[in-house]
């Protein structure tokens, strides 16, 4: 079996992916090293999860520590371009460590926090940054940095810029960088523009493609439960309510928005992640996922490409995507590194023929099944016994702040503290409870089933027992959650959805 070492990684950056557990190269990294280390430009595609990061890292790296070029203030010696804030700061944080091991410094650079810390950092020098195409301008432009000693560039998810409008600026920030210096470009896929990039700006590139971008991991297995409307919620909250982290995907912010606040209120502890958060709010909100606090993460798009958090083991399309690529890069927030993971994608009868095509452009070929509450299906793909958490009586939040949860319990999701930091949100214009109780559980069984009497519906209901229970009373010495949605609002305006051919929405 081949090693770093084989590739021509040196000897220390070995001995610090070591430390971190990192011995085996993947197939991108194992096709790429040979050409980056000998400073040749690289064109790699690989698709999401496949370990493109440590691919252009350790050349980038290697090569600064070779060179004799020292560090000076306002002109970093590599360039990393990365799509959204998240990803360059899981880029930055895979560097950090190996960064240390060689004596080089690196600074994030992106858009929704405050610029006076990144000037300071660029003014102080470093040898790699990591930036938004749009902030890093900004800097340019009022000449707090220059890009005339970059060595080394890498566009990161080059697909994903082009997506999002940021080709003009990034040709921009190329043009600034010298014409001999390498340049690598990373990417799921090679189209939106991404050519435009490669004849303008690289050199005789090595094009490496270790795998089929319109493909899915064979290690993911595709579910589609198709479900009438009301009963979606209830099983969403069933499959959510089992241990382990997962990530629900919907079309705009609103639904990413309003569906936490709903899963929180049915004792589903959830946090939210789209572009009308606040970067510190996203950082609280990464973090109380990353870190199990809550282990369910309600996305828009943008947290489609780049965003790794490890042992994601579930993944559910609660809106299915616009096209199938979409559908790949959500999908591969599990599967990855050679994981096993399972998606799903909840359908309503109006949505058939949109999952069918969607699922055949995306090259999968997944298990459909009509599904309701209480459906022994539910504990197979989501295995292991549910918890619920009563929501914690908190004050509301200012605007843009993290929707945060009480934190899990046991191997489930339960009871205790909030994130560190981190101001719970109000989930609706009600009351709370006084204080955090734990919801009752229950084995590999039942769905939540809706609240019945007083208009209330599709909160999670605790259980008797271990079997389903179509009454939903709680056990003895439980004490059950209170919710004030209605039929009109709540729970049913996440039920009444969205279609999957609409318009799609901003992250």
């Amino acid at each position: 079996m081949s090693t770093f070492t084989d590739f021509g990684v040196p000897a220390v950056l070995t001995t610090a992916l070591a430390e971190l557990g990192i011995t085996t190269p993947f197939p991108i990294q194992a096709a790429t090293l040979p050409d980056s280390l000998a400073g040749r430009d690289v064109l790699g595609r690989g698709r999401t999860g496949s370990g493109k990061t440590y691919a252009f890292v350790l050349p980038v790296l290697a090569r600064l520590a070779a060179s004799k070029s020292p560090r000076r203030p306002g002109r970093p010696r590599a360039l990393i371009l990365a799509p959204t804030r998240e990803l360059a700061t899981q880029i930055d944080a895979t560097i950090a460590p190996l960064a240390a091991k060689l004596g080089l410094r690196s600074l994030t650079v992106f858009g929704g926090v405050g610029p006076t810390p990144q000037i300071r950092g660029l003014k102080a020098g470093v040898d790699v940054v990591v930036a938004c195409p749009g902030r890093l301008d900004d800097h340019l432009r009022s000449g707090h940095a220059s890009l005339d000693a970059v060595e080394i560039t890498v566009l990161d998810e080059a697909d994903h810029m082009a997506d999002l409008g940021f080709l003009p600026v990034v040709r921009r920030l190329m043009e600034q960088t010298p014409r001999d210096g390498q340049r690598m470009l990373f990417s799921a896929t090679l189209d939106n523009g991404v050519d435009v990039l490669v004849k303008r700006f690289m050199h005789k590139p090595v094009t490496h493609s270790v795998d089929s971008a319109a493909e899915a991991p064979v290690e993911m297995s595709h579910h589609v439960l198709h479900v009438r409307g009301d009963d979606r919620f209830p099983v969403l909250v069933d499959l959510l309510s089992a241990p382990g982290r997962s990530v629900v995907f919907t079309r705009t912010k609103r639904r990413a928005k309003v569906l936490t606040r709903q899963l929180i209120a049915a004792g589903v502890p959830a946090v939210e992640l789209h572009g009308n958060l606040a970067q510190n709010a996203r950082n609280r909100n990464m973090a109380a996922f990353s870190d199990g606090t809550a282990e369910t993460l309600v996305a828009t798009d943008i947290a489609a490409r780049g965003i790794h958090v490890d042992d994601v083991a579930l993944v559910i399309h609660a809106d299915p995507p616009v096209e199938h690529k979409a559908y790949l890069h959500r999908s591969g927030r599990t599967a990855r590194a050679g994981a096993q993971g399972t998606v799903v994608t909840l359908m309503t009868d109006d949505q058939q023929a949109e999952v069918r095509d969607l699922t055949r452009k995306a090259g999968v070929r997944p298990t459909t099944s009509r599904t309701r509450p209480g459906d022994p299906l539910l504990a197979e793909l989501a295995p292991g016994e549910r918890t619920f958490v009563a929501p914690a009586a908190a004050p509301a939040a200012p605007a843009g702040t993290a929707t945060s949860a009480p934190s899990r319990r046991g191997r489930g999701r339960g009871a205790g503290r909030p994130a560190e930091g981190a101001a719970p949100e109000q989930t609706s214009a009600r009351r709370r409870p006084g204080a955090a109780q734990p919801r009752a559980t229950s084995g590999r069984s039942g769905a939540a089933q809706p609240r019945t009497g007083s208009g209330r519906s599709a909160a999670a209901q605790p259980r008797t027992g271990s079997g389903r229970s179509g009454a939903g009373q709680p056990r003895s010495g439980s004490t059950p959650v209170h919710t004030s949605q209605s039929r009109s609002g709540g729970a049913a305006a996440f039920s009444a959805g969205t279609r999957v051919g609409g318009r799609r929405s901003g992250r």
